[in-house]
C-alpha cells in the first residue's frame, strides 16, 4: 500500500510541479509589451480655467490614456484607473514639474499594470482654482470645488469604461472590477470618490461653509449649482452668481446611465476631507504616505499653498483615514488574508498595526542652502521624477517676467525631492505595487482558485533553477514553515524545518534529476519542479 501511494503521491507531484512555475496574471508582469491608446475623449464638462486668463468658463474635453497588454487574448479584464497630481493647476503653471497623465511615474505604475494583464487607464480632470488670492473663502472655495469636480470627473471617468463594455467592449474590460486610485492631488479625488455619499449633509459642515455672515452661511460647494457628487445632473450657475453676468451650464452629464461603483480606492499622499465621509461599508482603502509630507499631512492637520504658506483649509491623512478604515471592518478583506510579505511586514513597523496603510519614512531635510539660498523641505511625493532640464527651460520660459538665474527653477523642483531620479521613483513604486498589487488582487477575487493561494503562489520564488550545489526559496507573501524535496518516485530526499520567508538550502548532495519541491506555509503548500546539474 504505502509504494502505491508513493506512486500516486509522485504523479500528483510532477504534474503540479511542472505547472506551478507559470506566472500568475495580475499578479506578476505576463506580458513584455503595452500599447497604449493616447488622448482618449471620456467626457465633457465646464472648465474654470480659461478665468485664470481672465476668459469665461467653458466646455473642456475630458481625455485618458488606455493601456493595455500587447498580444493579450483575454476579453474580461479588471481596470485600474489612475489620477495625476498637480495641485489642480497644469504643471508649471502649479509651480511644479508633476501635473499631467504622462507625468513619469503615472506612465510606469499604468505600463506594470498592463504587463500584468490589466486594463490601466491615466486620466486627466478639470483644473483650476485661485490659491493666491488673500481671502481664504476664495481659496478654500476654489480648491474644495476643484476638488468636487475632480470627483465627478472621476465618476465620468468609470462610467465611460462601463460605457465601452456595454457597446462593443473594445477595451476587453470586466466592468464589475474596477479600481481607482491617485497620487497626490488625485489622491484627494480618489478618497473623496470613495467616501462622499451624502452631499447633503456631508457638505454643510462649518468648515465648508462661507460665514462671513453668520445668519446667511453660505456652502462653498452646493451640489444644486455644482451638480450632484455624481456628475449626472445638469447644474446651472445663476446670473447672479456668474462671472459673465449669465446663467452658466455648471455641470454637464457624461454616460449618466451607467454605474459608477467602485470596488476599492488607493491614495499616494492627499488626505480626506472630513473624516465623517468615512462610514462603515465603504470600498476596501490602501494608503501611501510620507510620514512629515508637508502639503498633504499623514494625521489631521493643514492644507496650505505651497507658494505661499496660506491656510486652506483642514483635512485628514492617510493615519487618520486607515484608523476608520479599520475600525469599521472596511479593510477586513486585507485582514483575512493574513499577509506576512516583506512589503507588509516593512509595513507594519511604521503603520500602528493599521492594515492598508504603508507609511514612508523620509530622510531629514539638508539645513544647507542651495546656490540660490533655498533650503531642502520634507518630501511628500518621492515616487515622483521628471525631466528637470526640460522643466528649467519650460519654467523660464512660462515665468519670463521674473528674471530668474538660469538653473533656479530646476534647483526649486527638488527641494522637496533632492535626490530625484528614476531609480529612486521606481524604488518607491516598487514598494507602492509590491503592497498594493495583491491586495487589488485579493479584493477583486482574481483567480480560478482560492485568491490568498494565488497570491502565495505568486509570491513564491525558487533559484538557481537549474541549480548545483546551492537553492534560494523566498516567499514574499507568507513565512515558510517546513521545506520538502522529493524524487520522481515519490520519495523524500531533503527536509528542513524552518520559521522564515527565505531560506538556502545545500543541494550538494542530490543527484542529478528531476525534483518536487514542496514549500509549505500555514497558509497553503506551493509545490515546484527543481532541476539538480
Amino acid at each position: 500500500m504505502r509504494n502505491k501511494l508513493q506512486s500516486i503521491l509522485a504523479i500528483g507531484l510532477i504534474s503540479l510541479g511542472f505547472t506551478a512555475s507559470a506566472q500568475t496574471r495580475y499578479l506578476d508582469d505576463v506580458f513584455t509589451a503595452v500599447t497604449v491608446t493616447s488622448e482618449v475623449t471620456y467626457g465633457t464638462n465646464t472648465s474654470v480655467l480659461p478665468m485664470l486668463q481672465g476668459l469665461p468658463p467653458g466646455p473642456a474635453s475630458l481625455k485618458c490614456d488606455i493601456y493595455e497588454p500587447t498580444g493579450d487574448t483575454e476579453t474580461n479584464r479588471p481596470v485600474i484607473i489612475l489620477v495625476h497630481t498637480g495641485s489642480f493647476l497644469p504643471a508649471v503653471l502649479n509651480g511644479q514639474p508633476t501635473g499631467s497623465k504622462t507625468d513619469l511615474s503615472i506612465v510606469e505604475q499604468c505600463t506594470r499594470w498592463a504587463k500584468k494583464g490589466y486594463v490601466a487607464v491615466a486620466m486627466d480632470n478639470r483644473l483650476g482654482w485661485n490659491p493666491t488670492s488673500s481671502d481664504q473663502n476664495v481659496r478654500t472655495s476654489s480648491l474644495l470645488q476643484a476638488a468636487y469636480r475632480g470627483i465627478q470627473d472621476a465618476k465620468a471617468m468609470v462610467r465611460y469604461m462601463r460605457m465601452t463594455e456595454a457597446t462593443g467592449n473594445p477595451y476587453g474590460i470586466d466592468p464589475t472590477k474596477v479600481v481607482l486610485g491617485g497620487q497626490g492631488t488625485g489622491a484627494y479625488i480618489s478618497l473623496g470618490y470613495a467616501t462622499l455619499n451624502n452631499p447633503m449633509t456631508e457638505l454643510m459642515l462649518p468648515k465648508f461653509l462661507d460665514l462671513t455672515d453668520p445668519a446667511n452661511p453660505i456652502p462653498y460647494v452646493h451640489p444644486a449649482v455644482f451638480g450632484n457628487p455624481d456628475g449626472t445632473d445638469s447644474a446651472w450657475l445663476p446670473a447672479a452668481m456668474s462671472p459673465t453676468g449669465q446663467n452658466e451650464l455648471w455641470n454637464i452629464p457624461n454616460n449618466a446611465t451607467y454605474s459608477n461603483d467602485i470596488n476599492l480606492a488607493f491614495n499616494l499622499g492627499g488626505a480626506i476631507a472630513d473624516i465623517s465621509w468615512l462610514e462603515a461599508g465603504d470600498v476596501p482603502i490602501v494608503s501611501f504616505h510620507c510620514e512629515k509630507d508637508p502639503y498633504g499631512p499623514i494625521d489631521t492637520g493643514d492644507v496650505i499653498v505651497p507658494t505661499t504658506g496660506d491656510f486652506v483649509v483642514e483635512v485628514m491623512g492617510s493615519r487618520t483615514v486607515q484608523h476608520y478604515a479599520n475600525s469599521y471592518g472596511n479593510n477586513d478583506v486585507f485582514v483575512q488574508a493574513g499577509f506576512t510579505d516583506i512589503f507588509t511586514t516593512a509595513a507594519n513597523v511604521n503603520n500602528n498595526g493599521y492594515e492598508g496603510l504603508n507609511v514612508f519614512l523620509t530622510p531629514t531635510p539638508s539645513t544647507t542652502p542651495n546656490a540660490f539660498g533655498q533650503l531642502e523641505e520634507e518630501e511628500g511625493s518621492p515616487w515622483d521624477w521628471w525631466d528637470n532640464t526640460t522643466y528649467e527651460a519650460t519654467a523660464q520660459a512660462v515665468n519670463a517676467s521674473l528674471g530668474m538665474p538660469a538653473g533656479f527653477f530646476a534647483a526649486n523642483s527638488i527641494l522637496g525631492n533632492p535626490n530625484m531620479s528614476a531609480t529612486k521613483g521606481n524604488a518607491y513604486l516598487d514598494t507602492v505595487q509590491g503592497y498594493l498589487n495583491p491586495r487589488i488582487y485579493i479584493a477583486l477575487g482574481l483567480g480560478n482558485t482560492s485568491s490568498i493561494n494565488e497570491v502565495i503562489d505568486a509570491s513564491t520564488d525558487m533559484y538557481p533553477n537549474p541549480a548545483n550545489n546551492e537553492l534560494t526559496i523566498v516567499s514574499y507573501a507568507v513565512g515558510i514553515e517546513n521545506i520538502n524535496i522529493y524524487n520522481t518516485n515519490g520519495q523524500l530526499v531533503l527536509s528542513n524545518k524552518i520559521n522564515a520567508n527565505q531560506i538556502r538550502l545545500n543541494t550538494s548532495a542530490l543527484s542529478t534529476g528531476i525534483y518536487i519541491v514542496d514549500i509549505k506555509s500555514e497558509k497553503t503548500s506551493i509545490r515546484r519542479k527543481l532541476i539538480i546539474e
